[in-house]
């Protein structure tokens, strides 16, 4: 039955029941009498109601008629407003971007570009999700997010990788710790430290992991976490160090915390936009993607 519904049906039937008759009505539509009664039928029989009840002097709504009346406007604000939406989409007035991050990334990357994006496009909302690198990539997969910027170990064939910067691993400790006086951090330095790491279904770890295991290397993983943030919150209390992605890290100027780079194997992340395969980017989405592309483009690897 809906699909038989016509726009100017509901238009013809709103007016003629504001004005009360099928004469000013019909000049007001720019159509001929009988056209217009043609229409009033026509919604009629869709409906199976009798909405007016005409005489020769007024027409008036009948109780079914009064009834629908209100629904008919709304009906008619409802298309009015979607075609609308669908302008303003198109012409970027309005829209929302979702973005799947990893948490680090999304201090990095974001706060730059967001700025920029939302003074060309102020009707546009963003949304980020800031997840694990594992949940980024399914979010990105499923379409609950236009995008993501994730590692490259977080790969599927349903998906496509463009990097934008490598990311090197450091040594995080408190600037009062023995080590951080030294010039050189060997890995033989940290065997007997107590090392705070993040949990084994984290990206970040399985790279850490394999890149030490592929070169022999032993640590004391003594403490466990699920979040990078709170790793740093533990070396911070004195608890141990940790070896964390470099973005992770605050600026030079932190009270207490500080970085040192690791010898060899040099154990880095790769980190980019990560898009979908077989979702279509939105033209909101990928004005998005070109802003961030130029601005962290020149740092591509």
């Amino acid at each position: 039955m809906l699909h038989r519904l016509e726009f100017l049906d509901l238009q013809a039937f709103i007016l003629v029941a504001e004005l009360g008759t099928f004469h000013e009505a019909a000049q007001r539509l720019h159509l001929s009498q009988p056209a217009l009664t043609r229409r009033i039928q026509k919604l009629e029989e869709l409906l199976e109601v009798e909405l007016l009840e005409r005489t020769t002097r007024r027409t008036r709504l009948t109780p079914i008629g009064a009834d629908f009346l209100p629904r008919a406007r709304r009906m008619l604000e409802e298309c009015e407003s979607s075609i609308l939406g669908i302008r303003e989409l198109v012409t970027h007035q309005k829209g929302t971007v979702t973005i799947a991050c990893l948490p680090t990334a999304a201090f990095y990357f974001l706060p730059s570009v967001i700025r920029v994006f939302s003074e060309a496009w102020p009707g546009i909302r963003i949304r980020i999700l800031d997840v694990s690198a594992n949940e980024g990539l399914e979010k990105v997969i499923n379409g609950e997010a236009d995008f993501g910027i994730n590692m490259i170990s977080a790969q599927s064939s349903e998906v496509r990788f463009t990097p934008l910067l490598r990311d090197p691993f450091v040594l995080a400790l408190r600037s009062d710790h023995p080590l951080a006086s030294k010039k050189q951090i060997e890995w033989s330095d940290l065997e007997d430290v107590r090392l705070i790491t993040v949990s084994r279904d984290s990206g970040n770890r399985t790279l850490l992991d394999n890149a030490l295991s592929a070169e022999g290397i032993h640590l004391n993983s003594f403490y466990e976490v699920q979040h990078l943030s709170t790793s740093l919150g533990l070396v911070e209390s004195g608890l141990g160090v940790a070896i964390l992605p470099r973005m992770t890290m605050p600026g030079p100027d932190h009270d207490t915390l500080c970085s040192r780079d690791l010898p060899e194997p040099r154990i880095q992340r790769s980190i980019g936009l990560v898009r979908s395969n077989s979702h279509s980017l939105s033209s909101t989405a990928q004005l998005f993607i070109d802003l961030l592309l130029e601005h962290w483009g020149k740092e591509a690897i």
